[in-house]
């Protein structure tokens, strides 16, 4: 790509305003731990919505996005548009109860809902599991895909462009904390969709508009419908009906995985904690589903099956997002491309360095070395976890080939934890044991099917029936290990119920005990139909307004329609919400 002055013109404008925003919070990274991470609970709903949207729009987002699309057309988007029912429900049902939480970190929850030696173990093992191999192993894909990018853009050493962009993100990560990630983070969204944008008009001009992606998809395929269709064709072999079933009825509420935890957690959890108030954790939730399954995909979707078009011989199909960018941008919108690119790239750098430092100080450094730490020490320790986490990725992204095992194996950890963590935040029985039971199984039996029984997670019938007996056997394992160990003290769930009130029927014991009477669940059935509005709302959009891109005008009118009518019933409901006072218990057993 040959940048003239005014794309580096760009360039070096998008750097200085990164800098300058994430220089201008400072001061608030310095008054204290909870206020470096959590940002001393007063993000806006807004700030911390398109937070999350700009965290899971990393550099390689696109590409992933483009190879999915040149594999089974935009179908494909499936392997992550099923996590919709996931998202929202985390949105109705677990923002409010991780607010009212008031941790700061997500492994802090152990220690309030559960308690003894088991509690103090499970919250020290998900630090360094979630700081260490998973962060770092992500902070080391994401590195690698900005290197793949720039070796291709700027024709000069990849290495060193890249190491400018990680030193300066780590630098306003160290001196701001989550005020300077989440500033920036706002402002690199804005630039990384509008590059995206005007990326996906100049694609479609490069085919001939509709009518010529259309008629150049039937000549590579021999019919442009497969490519285009927005569901999986019945009887497929990518999506045999079997997968299909794991991915919508199964995997959302079954697996856990970076970014998408069922019950919420990870750095979602974390924008929630810093959230000011229970309402703005709602909606950034919301706004955090809606944009990044509805809103983002179509541009990255359009250049992916433009790249098809233009470069069909390609080996490596996923690169054709870069070679239209290369090929098809004037000055300057070269530079707003390859900042876009940029910001992306630092927007989920500046989250992983933040979150996992958060972990290394809250439930480690201050939960076992220093307790007492003065406010000094505590603000020392989160700017020396966040260099060092710098200093670390870089290690890891220079040997990622030989740990990408490992990798698969910490995930197996998660394979069929799900249930549990879903259902933590609703009975009173379950208790660490059932965690740790769970994590355990989930690996044990993940790994033995793969390893002993040759079930391959890349071929789709077999990744099914991985799904189905790992979640199946690990369920009966933690429920059997929740029964065969002793429930969590009553002293413990009942300063739990008082802090978060979680109420359903699964509670109702604690709820008594604690002077609550049999109260009903938070929101009750109402958070179910704000559910299903949600995931009609999101879905929708989502296909709504693919319909008007692809000239299906009244298709695509009555499913915004839809989708209008499904965000008036939240917003009534939200509403409706506002002015319901969860109970209180009465004073005399307020100490208990």
């Amino acid at each position: 790509m040959n940048l003239a002055l005014g794309d580096w013109l760009v360039i070096a404008a998008y750097f200085v305003l990164a800098a300058g925003v994430g220089a201008a919070f400072a001061r608030r990274g310095s008054r204290s731990a909870p206020d470096f991470f959590v940002g001393g609970r007063q993000l806006p709903w807004w700030l911390a919505g398109t937070s999350m949207v700009a965290t899971t729009f990393a550099a390689d987002t696109p590409l992933a996005v483009t190879g999915m699309v040149a594999e089974n057309g935009i179908a494909g988007n499936w392997l992550w548009w099923n996590a919709v029912m996931s998202g929202i429900l985390t949105v109705f049902f677990y923002a409010r109860l991780w607010r009212r939480a008031e941790v700061v970190t997500d492994a802090e929850f152990a220690e309030i809902r559960y308690a003894g030696r088991p509690a103090v173990f499970l919250r020290g093992f998900r630090a360094v599991y979630l700081a260490l191999p998973i962060n770092l192993i992500v902070m080391g894909w994401v590195n690698l895909a900005m290197v793949k990018i720039l070796d291709v853009t700027l024709g000069m050493d990849p290495w060193t462009a890249m190491g400018f962009l990680f030193v300066l993100t780590a630098a306003y990560s160290v001196l701001s904390g989550i005020w300077g990630v989440v500033a920036t983070d706002f402002i690199q969204f804005i630039i990384a969709m509008a590059g995206s944008i005007v990326l996906a008009f100049f694609a479609m001009d490069a085919v001939g508009g509709m009518d010529g992606l259309r008629a150049g998809l039937a000549r590579r395929y021999g019919s442009a419908e497969p490519m285009l269709a927005f569901f999986p064709e019945a009887g497929s072999e990518w999506m045999p009906a079997i997968t299909l079933f794991v991915f919508l009825g199964v995997q959302w509420w079954a697996a856990w995985y970076p970014g998408a935890e069922p019950g919420g957690g990870g750095y979602v959890a974390q924008r929630i904690f810093s959230a000011r108030t229970e309402r703005d954790g709602v909606l950034a939730t919301l706004l955090f589903n809606v944009a990044h399954y509805a809103l983002r995909p179509w541009p990255w979707i359009l250049v992916a099956l433009a790249s098809l078009v233009l470069y069909p011989t390609l080996e490596d199909p996923s690169s054709g997002y870069i070679r239209a960018m290369v090929d098809l941008l004037p000055t300057p919108l070269r530079g707003l491309l390859l900042a876009s690119f940029a910001a992306a790239y630092m927007s989920t750098i500046s989250t992983q360095l933040n979150w996992g430092a958060s972990y290394l100080v809250n439930d480690l450094y201050l939960r076992f070395v220093r307790p007492d730490a003065s406010v000094r020490r505590q603000v020392g320790a989160s700017r020396l976890a966040t260099l060092f986490l710098f200093a670390a990725s870089v290690v890891v992204t220079a040997r990622l080939d030989s740990i990408a095992g490992a990798w698969r194996i910490l995930l197996s950890l998660g394979a069929g934890t799900g249930l549990v963590y879903i259902l933590r935040w609703y009975w009173w029985r379950i208790n660490a044991w059932s965690e740790i039971s769970a994590m355990v199984a989930s690996m044990v039996v993940s790994t033995l099917l793969q390893a002993g029984f040759g079930l391959r997670s890349e071929e789709p019938r077999e990744f099914a029936w991985l799904m189905l007996l790992t979640v199946g056997i690990s369920t009966v394992v933690w429920v059997a290990a929740t029964y065969l160990t002793a429930p969590t003290p009553d002293d413990t769930l009942i300063a739990f119920y008082h802090r978060v009130r979680p109420g359903g029927p699964g509670w109702r014991r604690v709820a008594m005990a604690a002077g609550y009477g049999a109260e009903p669940m938070d929101g009750g059935a109402l958070n179910w139909t704000n559910w299903v509005a949600g995931v009609v709302a999101v879905y929708a959009s989502l296909f709504g307004s693919g319909r008007l891109i692809f000239g299906q005008t009244l298709q695509g009118i009555g499913l915004l329609a839809l989708a209008a009518l499904a965000f008036a019933w939240i917003a009534r409901s939200l509403a409706r919400a506002e002015g319901v006072t969860p109970a209180r218990a009465p004073a005399a057993s307020g100490s208990s």
